[in-house]
């Protein structure tokens, strides 16, 4: 299988080469070279995708079988790039989000839900990270491949994507704070079910369906029910050996104190319904999502070996503050004591 990998030296690329080269494909990624590393044995092409000319060289490399992907959130961008390998592969598969959804996390979401009204030829200018254009952004990048690749496109929906090697910090964090120990703030309720991936697993069911030549759309979540908010920080404390205090606070009260959800605590959501993603389509093509608990434990182990994620503006938006999370816990005590 000769893949092009469209990115492929950080979180999610990362993984996918690294498991396409252990199945013995043709592996060539084009980036700026930039960033992260290239596996041994995976041909690189350095190039920016906002330049036309690096792209026409790029076009005269293949042929490839398939395009893969994962880096593209800029829809004018990823445009250009389909266009420029429309003749050297027969197929292309973009990695996309939960985000493209328009009613997530307030409703819960399945293939069939609407999407945002993305722009397939939108350029905003920008580069930085912004969290309100993200999802139509990326439904945009989805029009292009579909206005570029028809029916010969393949496009991947994960919900939130943990383990090594993850640049935002949600897992991380958690890791780190628990390691710290003392008491921790947590928002309750402990049994709150929640469905991140792990990437490895996203790496895995992707590359197996270029395999059987698969078109159209998956979302990939853990099985609803499964795993927990508090079966993670349990899982945190575990493979840290931390002997830390979990104090699980009520979440609407941190809501109604200004706590920013998703942010000052990762991976929390007032909203049931933002962990009710359906990814029951995936499954039947054979999806399986590790437990939570495994990807805490490889998440941890690959910190503890010194791996270094690729620096990123999302990570230093992740985490309460040892002050505020302080300040919080005396006002949740002394509220408690007043009852």
């Amino acid at each position: 299988m000769r893949l092009l990998v469209v990115g492929g030296s950080w979180f999610v690329g990362r993984a996918v080469v690294a498991d396409a080269a252990r199945r013995g494909w043709e592996v060539t990624v084009f980036n700026r070279g930039l960033s992260g590393t290239t596996a041994p044995g995976v041909r690189l092409i350095r190039g920016d995708w906002e330049r036309p000319k690096d792209l026409k060289d790029l076009s005269a490399q293949g042929p490839w079988d398939v395009v893969l992907d994962v880096a593209g959130a800029v829809p004018a961008l990823v445009r250009n790039v389909a266009r420029a390998v429309a003749d050297s592969a027969p197929r292309y598969v973009y990695m996309s989000t939960i985000s493209v959804y328009r009613h997530w996390p307030h409703k819960p979401v399945d293939e069939s839900s609407p999407l945002w009204d993305g722009d397939p030829d939108l350029d905003p200018g920008s580069r930085s990270w912004d969290p309100d254009a993200y999802g139509p952004l990326k439904a945009g990048c989805e029009l292009a491949v579909r206005r570029e690749f028809a029916d010969r496109a393949l496009f991947i929906r994960p919900h939130v994507i943990l383990g090594p090697g993850e640049y935002v910090g949600r897992l991380p964090w958690w890791l780190r704070r628990i390691r710290r120990g003392g008491h921790v703030l947590a928002p309750a309720p402990a049994s709150r079910s929640i469905q991140p991936v792990d990437v490895r697993d996203v790496a895995r069911f992707t590359l197996g369906m270029i395999e059987k030549n698969a078109v159209g759309v998956y979302n990939l979540a853990a099985p609803p029910g499964r795993d927990t908010y508090g079966g993670m920080l349990q899982a945190c404390q575990d493979v840290t050996g931390s002997a830390a205090k979990i104090i699980w606070v009520d979440e609407w009260w941190l809501a109604g104190r200004g706590v920013s959800e998703w942010t000052e605590i990762p991976i929390w959501r007032t909203l049931p319904t933002a962990w009710q993603m359906s990814a029951y389509k995936a499954q039947a093509e054979g999806f399986v999502c590790r437990p939570l608990r495994e990807t805490v434990a490889a998440t941890w182990e690959w910190m503890e070996a010194g791996g270094t994620a690729v620096r990123h503006e999302r990570l230093a938006q992740h985490g309460l503050s040892p002050e505020r999370e302080a300040r919080l816990l005396s006002e949740w005590r002394v509220g408690r004591t007043a009852l």
